[in-house]
């Protein structure tokens, strides 16, 4: 097996391995003038410039600072149409209730995305991944949940798994908005037919439901979690995007993987997560783009959480094709140390996947990485409207 050494590295970065917690986010390892040892795609050694073994491959490194790669834990990148009248509608103060009328809003994706075919889908998606990849996304959850019948949510699962091999993608099932009329009938069906099926081809890991005043009761999530639960996938949520309805609790009481958003989070829901192995996965680049309160990622590491950091890639609140961008946004918005969004979108976000073997440049961890521009490695979450990713690694192998 080809061992290479990568020398010249002027600062090697990383998290501890697995999910961090709480005050444990800020402890990076920062190695100066550094090497590490690469074979079959896997770290073997992480260490001083100086202590680094001979009579290896070397692939000099420029002087630049390393990272490991990073984990978008929340995208919607499969989608057809736009929301651009919908984003100027809503900049000059047209009520979301009146764009929806008008025949905007979540539906109107709903509509574009359900006629278009899994071809289609692929070649939509691609350059939109190709754009998270090059920001240093390693490894992108993608969520269907624009389809609403069930042959539209498969065919943008089939699309996720085309693309899947290239771009490293974690599917998830996302459970998205109630149709407007037969609702029990509707989860009924997604706990009956839908979930066994996306179980039985393979086309999911993981169950994400939408708990919100205008989505899915607890109680309509409940059961759909236990029935994604009994076909063996995991479990997610969206909670707490605009009215904390118990959805965190939930997640927190079922053992959820993640509960995403968070924005209207309170203390109990912070408490909830503090106390369980969920993680709070936060979303920044909807406050921006909508104007929310941000959530509370400070408060959240404050009281011992694990927070991962998303991007939520999607048409209409969050047209952010950076992970690197939701990173640097987790800093100015949510309160997080760069210590601390670094850990987010590698070790966190991985762990808010249910992926193991991620996230830290550390012996037995896969060989994900980022040779930045720059000697140092806060340029990541400083830079804003520019790449601070020189090159990005998956295995060992630049992409």
């Amino acid at each position: 097996m080809t061992e290479t050494l990568f020398t010249n590295i002027s600062q090697l970065v990383t998290p501890g391995v697995g999910v961090q917690r709480g005050a444990a986010m800020r402890d990076l390892t920062v190695i100066p003038d550094a090497a590490m040892l690469l074979s079959g795609g896997v770290v073997r050694w992480v260490g001083p410039r100086a202590d680094a073994p001979g009579m290896v491959q070397e692939h000099d490194l420029g002087g630049v600072a390393v990272v490991p790669g990073l984990i978008d834990p929340h995208t919607h990148a499969v989608w057809a149409g736009d929301r651009l009248a919908d984003f100027e509608a809503r900049v000059q103060g047209v009520p979301y209730e009146e764009i929806l009328a008008r025949g905007g809003g979540i539906r109107s994706s709903m509509r574009a995305t359900g006629a278009a075919g899994v071809e289609e889908l692929v070649t939509l998606a691609r350059p939109r991944l190709e754009a998270l990849r090059a920001s240093g996304a390693t490894t992108t959850e993608v969520k269907s949940g624009y389809g609403l019948d069930f042959d539209a949510e498969r065919r943008m699962l089939q699309a996720v798994r085309a693309l899947q091999s290239e771009f490293g993608l974690v599917p998830t099932l996302l459970i998205h908005v109630p149709p407007t009329g037969g609702r029990a009938e509707y989860v009924q069906a997604v706990c009956h037919d839908l979930i066994p099926g996306v179980a039985r081809e393979g086309l999911a890991t993981a169950v994400d439901v939408f708990t919100e005043r205008e989505a899915f009761t607890v109680d309509e999530t409940r059961a759909i979690l236990q029935a994604a639960k009994a076909h063996g996938l995991q479990t997610k949520l969206h909670a707490d995007q605009f009215h904390a309805i118990g959805g965190t609790e939930l997640a927190c009481e079922l053992g959820a993987l993640s509960v995403d958003h968070l924005e209207a989070s309170g203390p109990a829901q912070i408490a909830a997560l503090a106390a369980s192995n969920t993680v709070a996965t936060i979303l920044p680049g909807v406050t921006l783009h909508l104007g929310l309160p941000a959530a509370p990622g400070r408060a959240l590491i404050d009281a011992g959480a694990a927070v991962a950091v998303g991007t939520d890639l999607n048409p209409g609140s969050s047209p952010v094709f950076s992970t690197q961008l939701a990173l640097a946004l987790a800093v100015r918005l949510c309160r997080l140390t760069p210590a601390e969004a670094l850990t987010a979108c590698t070790v966190n976000a991985a762990a808010a996947l249910g992926l193991q073997g991620r996230g830290a440049l550390a012996p037995g961890q896969r060989a994900d990485f980022l040779a930045l521009h720059s000697p140092d490695w806060r340029d990541l979450p400083y830079t804003l409207g520019a790449n601070p990713v020189r090159n990005v690694f998956v295995s060992g192998t630049s992409v």
